[in-house]
């Protein structure tokens, strides 16, 4: 049963329902009153989809990945190339945010805190 599955795993029944619906978690088989029947191959399939969202992958690269090991033909050079692919843009957004932080510090250092109109924050937000 799909709630099995989601107490095993900690994922949310909507969102498994989700990941059956778009073909990245299979099927499972059913039983004769409709049931269905997950076994440990779902739960690793799970887990692993989990945790590459963890890290930051795309459903788009979660398929990449999953099409390599369904097919049996990956290798680990493709492997490290697309994770150095999703580490370059990681890297990217963490320099964005540490912009925004350093914006963001400056601009709040320059605020009185004051109950006065006058708002540094506020004025460079309007340029």
């Amino acid at each position: 049963m799909r709630a099995g599955l989601a107490r095993e795993t900690g994922c949310n029944l909507e969102t498994i329902r989700y990941y059956e619906n778009i073909g990245v978690m299979p099927d499972p088989p059913r039983t004769a009153a409709g049931h269905r029947v997950y076994d440990e191959s779902h739960v690793a399939r799970l887990r692993f989809i989990m945790r590459m969202r963890e890290l930051g992958f795309t459903l788009e690269e979660v398929r990449g990945f999953l099409a390599l090991t369904d097919g049996g033909t990956q290798t680990c050079a493709e492997v490290q190339q697309r994770t150095e692919a999703h580490l370059v843009g990681v890297r990217a957004k963490i320099a964005d945010l540490q912009r925004i932080e350093r914006v963001l510090a400056q601009t709040a250092a320059q605020c009185s805190g004051k109950d006065v109109p006058d708002c540094p924050v506020l004025d460079a937000l309007t340029l």
